[in-house]
């Protein structure tokens, strides 16, 4: 599919696909030359446009990037800054810690939105903006107009997240021809491509704002994620509003303002810390100075490292757990991977790289500071090898322009095979999950099955889109829900066919169709429920944790809907038949179907207890069920002339 893709866009003569990579903290254009990635600078040199957006309050033009960061210190109110964590979510989704960012969060018809300006700014809104720069950069770079455009998204953006951000590039003037995932395009960055068949890589992408941690296998030139796990509200930012605390206690220790209550304050500290953290990623310590915080009060400190990474350490842990997570899906072990590769700006961090290389049990890791290399004992490599040979700002933007030159034709033999996280399905009679696409299946994928009705004479059939790992379908999020129309007709006897399709940017559409008249309805899914990684990872272990007990409610539903229909059977031939049973039959049917009746009559109970009587419910009524035979072809038979 995607080959053909590729050939389809080459024969178009239309101009050519940039590489996006819309980031929290910074955001990077970049393109193929001479088969050559390159990320594209602006005029002033700069490859990195920090994806902050400044909103004059007389409404004039937004000012994005580099200007806008240094207008957000004297300007902090109308100036917004990672918004990536909020795009494509519900106002109501946003915790009281997220919320403290110098900007204000409203809502507008449940939707998060940002007022400046004299207007409600949407995150897609704001995105739109940095897209719209780093559009205006490429075209200046290229000498022509740039309208294609291939952008990355963290691997755990749920369907509305990838919407909303497909819609950013298109209310920047882009035509969005695929929506990949950031560990995926990673791995065409680092050229693994080029490893040897089998080949098994870990994509830990540690970013300003989000992680993911992917494991990929490499077969005849195809990449297939085998798992994914992460987390979109989990980064550098975390690490940034830590040092912020840390700062502001120390400046009101010596005497100085409350921090969190003055917004411009707030904001020069959090340049501050977050510079201090990306020189201690190079330096052992820095000094940290900020003057004139009040017209009578300057502060100044000396940190550590040793100290920033005791502030910060236990945020760098809680990805640990996300690895765990992903390497149990993948079902592999550390030591059969052969390279684990670092991804997004947070991994410069020497304590990232030293836990990773612990967690994975990588080749001995060396620490660099300056041109000195820490450690003189070489040992032979008994784990993977920790790869941080590119630039980890860049590598996301680069794999983004291979994925494009891919489609236009240009690079061959190279492909990139995504999963979805969490199985997707339908609910069915009795409210149990039937799974149409289970979790970690390779996307681009389509698959259906053909439903039916359970009652007699409907006219509809509701089709509930459900997503997530649990039997019942409550215990599941609710990705939508449309019904489709058809011929009213005895239970059994209308047919549906459903059909999901995910596409290659991770869009779920959904296709309902009567077979009988061909009337068919297609649906995009935009989820209804926004819900963080946190929630998805909840999803995960709940259904873990609760396996016994949801296939035991899945038994339950299944043994009640069969004992309903032999009962309702049941009861039926018995009001018709009574007088034609003789006594020790009839009793033996009505105690048996008074039993059944009885316990489905229940809302749970124990489906092998239900499965009993329903076997002597069926022993039962055999009697019955050869009387209502007989008179059955008795009918059949005289209907026909053969007997009188």
């Amino acid at each position: 599919m995607r080959a053909n893709r590729a050939v389809s866009c080459l024969n178009k003569g239309v101009g050519r696909i940039v590489g996006i990579d819309l980031g929290t903290t910074n955001s990077l254009v970049a393109t193929v030359e001479a088969g050559i990635p390159l990320v594209i600078a602006d005029p002033e040199g700069q490859r990195l446009t920090p994806s902050v957006v400044h909103v004059p309050a007389a409404g004039g033009e937004p000012v994005v990037g580099r200007n806008a960061s240094h207008v957000r210190l004297i300007k902090p109110a109308e100036t917004v800054y990672s918004i990536k964590r909020f795009i494509g979510r519900r106002a109501s989704e946003i915790s009281a810690d997220e919320r403290s960012v110098n900007y204000q969060l409203g809502s507008e018809s449940g939707r998060l939105a940002v007022p400046l300006g004299g207007r409600a700014w949407s995150p897609e809104d704001i995105s739109a903006e940095v897209l719209k720069k780093l559009k205006r950069d490429a075209e200046a770079f290229l000498g022509e107009t740039v309208t294609r455009a291939v952008i990355t998204v963290p691997a755990y953006f749920n369907d509305a997240q990838r919407n909303a951000t497909k819609k950013a590039g298109e209310l920047a003037g882009f035509t969005v021809e695929r929506i990949i995932n950031e560990p995926t395009a990673a791995a065409l960055a680092y050229g693994l491509n080029r490893l040897k068949e089998k080949s098994r890589i870990a994509v830990y992408d540690l970013g300003g704002g989000t992680f993911d941690l992917s494991i990929l296998e490499l077969h005849e030139g195809v990449f297939q994620v085998l798992a994914t796990n992460g987390n979109t509200r989990l980064g550098g930012d975390d690490l940034d509003q830590r040092l912020v605390e840390f700062l502001s206690e120390q400046i009101l220790k010596r005497g100085g303002p409350k921090i969190p209550h003055d917004p411009i304050l707030l904001a020069r500290v959090r340049e501050a810390a977050e510079q201090a953290k990306i020189r201690l990623s190079a330096e052992t310590e820095v000094e940290v100075s900020l003057p004139f915080l009040t017209n009578a009060f300057s502060f100044s400190c000396r940190l550590l490292r040793g100290e920033l990474e005791a502030l910060t350490r236990d945020i760098v842990m809680r990805t640990r757990a996300h690895c765990l997570r992903s390497l149990a899906d993948a079902k592999v072990e550390p030591k059969d991977l052969d390279q684990v590769i670092l991804v997004g700006g947070q991994t410069r961090m020497p304590l990232v790289r030293k836990l990773v290389a612990e967690w994975f049990g990588c080749a001995e890791f060396e620490e660099t500071r300056g041109e000195l290399r820490l450690g003189t004992e070489h040992h032979k490599r008994s784990g993977p090898e920790l790869n941080t040979s590119q630039n980890p700002d860049e590598a996301i933007a680069l794999g983004a322009a291979i994925q494009a030159e891919i489609l236009s034709g240009g690079f061959k033999n190279v492909l990139l095979l995504d999963v979805t996280p969490l199985s997707l399905g339908l609910e069915t009679f009795g409210g149990l999950m039937n799974v149409i696409i289970p979790r970690n299946s390779t996307i681009p994928v389509k698959a259906g099955e053909m439903f039916t009705t359970a009652v007699d004479h409907q006219r509809s059939m509701l089709i509930h889109v459900l997503q997530g790992e649990r039997e019942r379908a409550r215990d599941n999020w609710s990705l939508g829900r449309f019904t489709i129309d058809f011929e009213r007709a005895p239970r059994s006897v209308p047919r549906v066919g459903v059909q999901f399709e995910i596409d290659a940017s991770g869009i779920l559409h959904v296709l309902a169709r009567d077979t009988k008249t061909g009337l068919q309805k297609i649906v995009e899914m935009k989820s209804a429920v926004d819900v963080d990684d946190a929630a998805v990872q909840k999803m995960v272990e709940e259904s873990v944790e609760h396996a016994f007990e949801d296939m035991s409610a899945r038994q339950w539903v299944e043994a009640k809907l069969r004992a309903q229909e032999t009962a309702t059977a049941a009861r039926k031939g018995l009001t018709a038949h009574r007088d034609e049973l003789d006594d020790t039959t009839l009793r033996s049917v009505e105690s048996a179907l008074l039993r059944v009746e009885k316990l489905i009559a229940a809302e749970s109970g124990n489906p092998k207890e239900l499965k009993t009587a329903h076997a002597e419910l069926d022993a039962a009524t055999k009697p019955l069920a050869d009387l209502m035979m007989d008179k059955a072809m008795e009918a059949l038979l005289r209907k026909r002339g053969l007997i009188q």
